[in-house]
């Protein structure tokens, strides 16, 4: 690897681009040479890069050979057609879309949980970033999955508009406002107006009624935690806050803990906030805890009384951030550096 590391951004001026040239100036990559890489339209602008300014460069006319890292969020169909030119081009691609998911030659990682998967990886590889709600909801349950295993888990995720881009964010500040002025609200990018509503749909039905977010949870967890056996059944609410998913988490363990072990162990955990606090003031939002932050944070931790073994909990993550940007970072950071990023 070269000593100025050479990066390339792909999906530079969308929201997870945007975060990601952030985060890499923010984790110690400020000297290296990125390229933000955009489509054609966006041919002419500059994005932020810590105390600079880089132009956008197209994607199509890019010339993966030299890069050491490409950071991808543009899209499933993008990451498809793209990286896999990249990675023949000796880059190591870090995907943040579903494209490479479930592919099971490809690992699906979360540093804290699963970064072993990185050791001795070959330039040229494709690693993939995992859903942002399965994301939040792993970094909150591992450690009471290390402890006493999991049999099953009930969730429902209450997720940001910044999930669907800036295309969504625009729909929610626009229907707002509309509603306040008394207009008619017409939907776009959501099936149902979102602005004070939840839909309670997101992405694509599926054969078994369940939406493809939903099942995302179920194939992400089981892969990550490495173990079939898991179920988790959930519902994805898109609901009208900015920034910040928010999880109802209720989880069956396969042997006996008691809630001190339980909270013991979320207070060690790498990159997780357990808030212990039975004040309403003092229980963790989307709003007030996650947005802008790195950190998950977790609240409203109890016994379940319907079921011995049964554990509840309440999780906030910043989607964009932890969701998907700082996660793709933190990955690379692991990989040039072979430590965890939360111990520099």
């Amino acid at each position: 690897m070269s000593e100025q590391l050479n990066i390339a951004v792909v999906g530079a001026t969308g929201a997870v681009g945007e975060a990601m040239l952030s985060i890499l100036a923010e984790y110690g990559f400020g000297d290296a040479n990125v390229h933000a890489l955009a489509s054609e339209r966006s041919l002419g602008k500059t994005v932020d890069f810590g105390r600079r300014y880089l132009a956008v460069e197209v994607l199509d006319d890019f010339d993966f050979a030299g890069c050491d890292f490409a950071l991808f969020s543009a899209g499933g169909g993008i990451s498809l057609k793209y990286a896999p030119r990249a990675a023949e081009a000796g880059c190591t691609v870090i995907d943040n879309t579903s494209a490479f998911r479930l592919d099971p030659e490809i690992p699906l990682v979360v540093p804290e949980i699963n970064g072993d998967l990185l050791e001795n990886l070959d330039a040229g590889s494709i690693i993939a970033n995992p859903n942002c709600s399965t994301i939040q909801m792993l970094i909150a349950i591992a450690p009471i999955y290390a402890i006493a295993g999991i049999n099953r888990i009930n969730v429902a995720t209450y997720q940001s508009v910044s999930g669907a881009g800036s295309e969504g964010m625009e729909e929610l500040a626009r229907q707002t406002m509309d509603r306040l002025s008394f207009k008619d609200v017409k939907p776009s990018v959501f099936a149902q107006p979102i602005a004070f509503n939840a839909i309670p749909v997101i992405d694509t039905m599926q054969d078994n009624d369940y939406t493809r977010e939903e099942m995302k949870l179920h194939w992400e967890t089981c892969k990550i935690l490495r173990d079939d056996s898991i179920g988790v059944n959930a519902t994805a609410v898109r609901i009208p806050v900015f920034y910040g998913h928010s999880e109802a988490v209720h989880l069956e363990t396969s042997r006996d803990i008691s809630m001190e072990e339980v909270r013991e162990a979320m207070h060690k955990a790498a990159g997780l906030v357990l808030i212990d606090d039975t004040d309403p003031k003092a229980q963790v939002t989307a709003v007030t805890h996650a947005a802008g932050k790195d950190e998950v944070f977790v609240s409203r931790l109890r016994r379940d009384h319907s079921h011995p073994r049964g554990i509840n909990l309440w999780v906030v993550g910043d989607n964009v951030r932890k969701g998907a940007a700082l996660n793709a970072v933190q990955i690379l950071k692991m990989m040039v550096t072979g430590k965890m990023p939360v111990e520099t």
